[in-house]
């Protein structure tokens, strides 16, 4: 494996082994193809029949239900997946495996029929579990001894991921909007499948990395564990010897987690179809509510007995986790409006028509958008092929097809922007903005926290959470004209704009948190479950995004729009401002990690 490591790195490009590269162009396209098709579920699922791009007229709610169940599975499925590539393929068959099972996910979508629609949301859940947990873990096997180049290694990584959903966004909104949808979830596919071509040719590039099952299941959680830490792993170790896990705690996590899958497979059955998984009721609560309570209290019992046994200091520190967790719950519960309630705010409530001189300024500033960051990602396109052709030259050229088609793409789109007298902006283009915040902000919030003013973990949480709510507020202040029962209306885009700086701020705030502290807290044993329920805390996160942006409608003709922003505010900023306070009982839970 050594030897495997040292070849990646005799071809190297900007400083990195020529093999990250070729996962950055992976993630890419994986990327894409997700947030292409994601950012047009919400737009295409209440999309009017009678109108010039015909949707299926879905009420909000019951198109909020089934996006927030979908968003939910695809962060419980990783758990699936990283042990199948665990135990039996290796990472890199899974990450080819989960490419394939995508793009027949998004062919089937293409086609906008019931039967495949739902079809294809199955596929992309699955292939998601195998793609996901598994490319990062190549990486981390990529990078093993040699773990004072992997920061730079997942930032780079990272610039991946942002490109990719921030092109795909861009291209696929504007095909699906202005052509028609199958255009739209054709095009995902398409660019899914080629990232897949051109990570399989590229095989040879990494030798034995990634090809054989490891035993453990996310290596970099156990990163960033040094030689002061040895005490704690001592806790570790006398921690796993007392606190196995026994069958009440096996039979808690499966009924909890059947309990939970129940509900989340059943809220948009029951509100799309008027069908229920458990036609009961007990008292004032339905069935579902009755599953969903239950699942609940059988985790936290579960959690809290597991917590219990363990020595003082590690229980404590696994206690800080879990408050971590609920945070994130928060956290990802408003955050994710931006693909359910804040798009559907772009649509119908923001004036996106420009005309004039301020039409020529957005759009210069629209190509300068897309095109210089294509242009530096060809670049590194044009360095990858002339350290790697000689070895994976077929992978260069499929590659090298890719870029001519989204080339292609960009100029068609700009072409056709610049020949418009006007300009009515596409309502999937403020999706971008995230993407390209953060690729703008990362710099600057990682001088940050290398830096001596490095807030605490709770004080990251809280600012996050507060400058999400401030997100909200700056929405709820430009929506406050808008009448109730308002269908429609002309808010200034500045607000929108506005608001996902905000967010994206407290995103990079609270994002590189999470599973740092968790592999720093938790015991070696633990890891696996606690890496779980992390991921279960944003999976719940998500499913509570739908439900609640699902009552954008009720909230907004009882009240107003402004009212249903201003909630989004006050909980956010409520729950940030207990995080700070806090600060100083998570500190002592935490015993010196930092």
């Amino acid at each position: 494996m050594n030897t495997d490591i040292e070849n990646l790195f005799k071809d190297k490009v900007i400083g990195h082994p020529a093999g990250l590269f070729v996962l950055f162009f992976t993630e890419m396209w994986e990327r894409f193809s997700f947030y292409g098709m994601r950012i047009l579920l919400v737009l295409f699922l209440t999309a009017p029949f009678a109108s010039e791009n015909p949707g299926w007229e879905w009420p909000r709610e019951h198109a909020l239900a089934l996006i927030g169940t979908y968003a939910s599975l695809l962060y419980l499925t990783p758990i699936v997946g990283g042990w199948i590539a665990d135990k039996i393929t290796g990472y890199r068959l899974a990450v080819v495996i989960g490419c394939t099972i995508m793009t027949l996910g998004h062919a089937a979508m293409a086609l906008e029929t019931t039967a495949t629609f739902y079809l294809g949301l199955a596929l992309l859940v699955i292939g998601t579990g195998f793609f996901k947990p598994n490319i990062t873990s190549i990486i981390s096997e990529m990078y093993k001894g040699k773990e004072s180049k992997k920061d730079g290694a997942y930032t780079i990584f990272y610039m991946g991921v942002n490109a990719g959903a921030f092109f795909g966004m861009m291209l696929c909104g504007y095909l699906a909007e202005n052509y028609g949808w199958s255009w739209g979830f054709g095009l995902a596919g398409i660019f899914m499948f080629l990232g897949m071509l051109q990570f399989w040719l590229a095989g040879s590039l990494f030798g034995s990395i990634g090809a054989k099952p490891n035993k453990v299941y996310e290596v970099e959680l156990l990163q960033n564990i040094n030689e002061k830490n040895t005490a704690i792993n001592e806790d570790r170790d006398v921690a796993e010897k007392l606190n196995p896990f026994t069958l009440f705690d096996k039979i808690l996590i499966v009924l909890s987690s059947v309990g939970g899958l129940l509900y989340l497979f059943n809220d948009p059955l029951e509100k799309i179809e008027g069908t229920s998984l458990a036609p009961f009721k007990i008292g004032n609560l339905d069935g579902s509510s009755v599953v969903v309570l239950t699942a609940l209290c059988l985790f936290l019992i579960l959690l809290v007995t597991r917590i219990a046994r363990y020595i003082p200091v590690v229980r404590d520190r696994i206690i800080a986790v879990s408050v971590f967790g609920l945070f994130t719950v928060f956290f990802f519960a408003f955050f994710e409006q931006s693909l359910g309630s804040m798009t559907l705010f772009a649509r119908d409530y923001t004036n996106r028509s420009l005309v004039g001189n301020s039409a020529m300024v957005f759009k210069v500033i629209d190509a300068l958008l897309t095109t210089v960051p294509l242009i530096i990602i060809t670049w590194v396109l044009i360095l990858l092929s002339k350290k790697t052709f000689s070895k994976i030259g077929l992978s260069n050229i499929v590659l090298s097809i890719a870029f001519i088609g989204i080339w292609f793409l960009v100029i068609f789109r700009l072409i056709n922007k610049f020949s418009e007298a006007g300009n009515e902006i596409e309502a999937t283009w403020f999706g971008i903005l995230n993407s390209f915040f953060i690729i703008t902000l990362a710099p600057l919030f990682s001088k940050w926290w290398e830096s001596k003013y490095n807030p605490s973990a709770a004080m990251k949480y809280g600012l996050g959470l507060i400058l999400l709510g401030v997100g909200f507020a700056v929405l709820s202040f430009g929506a406050s004209e808008i009448p109730s029962g308002a269908k429609t209306a002309s808010v200034s885009m500045i607000f929108l704009i506005l608001a996902y700086l905000f967010h994206t701020m407290g995103e990079l705030c609270l994002s590189p948190v999470g599973l740092s502290y968790l592999s720093k807290l938790v015991p070696a044993r633990m890891i696996g479950f606690m890496f779980g329920v992390w991921y279960l805390a944003i999976a719940v996160g998500q499913k509570a995004a739908g439900t609640m942006g699902g009552m954008i409608d009720k909230i907004s003709e009882q009240y107003s729009l402004g009212t249903f922003f201003l909630i989004f505010t006050l909980v956010p900023i409520g729950v940030g401002t207990i995080s700070i306070l806090l600060n100083p009982v998570l500190k002592k839970l935490m015993h010196g990690i930092r």
